[in-house]
């Protein structure tokens, strides 16, 4: 704890006089530059956590935490194996659904496509999907006649309205004396829907899962089986008892096989980019070093005359430890302020950069996500502050033992 003495030497060293303005400039550049490396981090690790956060949540509440795919892509009998996995411990969900890649159509224009068969309470189950309708809605397409649900990307791709037709053409249709014609078959469109992903609204076809049937030829089998767990981390210790049910008809495949090159890579790009960004408060850190020394140099008579009048060595480096720690204090204050206040304000910057650049910043069609996405961990940012105020002590205290270690009687000597 500081004297009283100590605190108004040490306001007094944060405001140095007019001769000493370089020296306050330097100290007020390191206060920016901590404040722009913490902002910065904050704002790193919060969109890497969003979009992480976004991306799995949207991923698994699609296709769940595991599926059990039938080979040949057909699963029969699959009334009683739901059952049975729905009974296991952990397992919160099972839903039969049917995907398959097809081509759509739609005057004269052509686009390929993902055609997913499902029941329409596990659709009201997946949030993801239930709430995703932004024109029409799900209970007309499971309610009317050949009625299907599209991605909204895909009906602005095609230029398909609401209660228009969209012709679906699967290669496996009827086999003649000519060979094999494509099955085509329309189908109005009630629903158009936005889930978020970029690729599933530029793609995704959903109708009931009777309907699906009947198009594919299928009878009463099905493509696959999601299952949703308690904890996606723990899914195959859950769904151990899993495999033995289905061998022979199927294999099992959790969401660390079908997205784990995804996920791990998003790991390391937010490691990286911890590391990389934290260089910035490392820079800082330096400026408030230099600052420091500066500032003894110039304060070395003032330093000889306090230890002349009884301050001790202790003293001297209580002062200077904390005037740079208050430099890094303060710094750390604005970059919080600066950080939380970009994220707040995130998809405005990141559209006004791109009208003022003309360059598309956040392309859904790289970034699966249609909007920059952002989730900020409590734990994380007491972590970025401690780290930041640590380095900032840390820069003080070769200073603040060059000031302690001043000779007065050396100084003084021809004064």
């Amino acid at each position: 704890m500081l004297t009283a003495y100590e605190r108004i030497i040490a306001r007094r060293y944060l405001m140095p006089g007019r001769s000493e303005g370089f020296i306050f400039l330097v100290a007020t550049i390191s206060l920016i530059a901590v404040a722009l490396g913490v902002a910065a981090l904050i704002a790193v690790m919060s969109v890497m956590n969003g979009f992480r956060a976004e991306l799995f949540g949207s991923i698994n509440s699609l296709n769940g935490d595991a599926v059990v795919q039938g080979y040949a892509g057909r699963l029969p009998d699959w009334q009683p194996l739901i059952e049975d996995i729905e009974s296991l411990p952990g397992v919160t969900s099972a839903a039969p659904i049917i995907e398959q890649p097809l081509l759509a159509s739609h005057r004269n224009r052509a686009e390929g496509v993902l055609l997913r068969g499902m029941r329409y309470r596990d659709l009201m189950g997946q949030e993801q999907l239930a709430g995703s309708a932004i024109a029409g809605s799900f209970e007309a397409v499971f309610e009317g006649e050949n009625s299907v649900a599209i991605g909204s990307r895909l009906a602005e791709t095609m230029g398909i309205n609401l209660g228009d037709t969209i012709s679906l053409i699967s290669p496996e249709g009827r086999v003649t004396p000519f060979g094999t014609t494509p099955r085509i078959v329309p189908y109005r469109v009630d629903a158009i829907m936005e889930i978020g992903i970029f690729e599933y609204d530029k793609t995704f076809v959903l109708m009931p899962l009777a309907n699906a049937q009947t198009y594919l030829s299928m009878g009463h089998d099905i493509g696959l089986i999601t299952i949703k767990t308690v904890n996606a981390d723990r899914v195959g210790e859950i769904l151990s008892p899993v495999p033995p049910m289905i061998r022979g008809r199927g294999v099992l495949v959790d969401w660390r096989q079908m997205n784990g090159v995804l996920f791990q890579a998003l790991s390391v790009e937010r490691t990286v980019m911890f590391v990389v960004v934290g260089f910035i408060i490392l820079v800082a850190c330096f400026n408030i070093l230099t600052s420091l020394i500066m500032l003894v140099r110039a304060k070395t008579k003032d330093i000889a005359i306090l230890r002349t009048m009884g301050a001790s060595r202790a003293a001297m480096m209580r002062i200077f430890v904390s005037v740079g720690t208050l430099i890094g204090a303060a710094g750390i204050v604005l970059g919080l302020i600066l950080g939380f206040t970009f994220l707040y304000f995130r998809q405005n910057v990141v559209e006004g950069i791109s009208a003022m650049t003309g360059v598309e910043l956040w392309d859904p069609s790289i970034r699966y996500l249609t909007k920059l996405p952002a989730q900020t961990n409590p734990l994380e940012v007491t972590i970025i502050v401690l780290v930041a105020l640590i380095l900032s002590f840390l820069a003080t205290l070769y200073p603040a033992w060059k000031a302690a270690s001043t000779d007065p009687v050396e100084v003084l000597r021809y004064e």
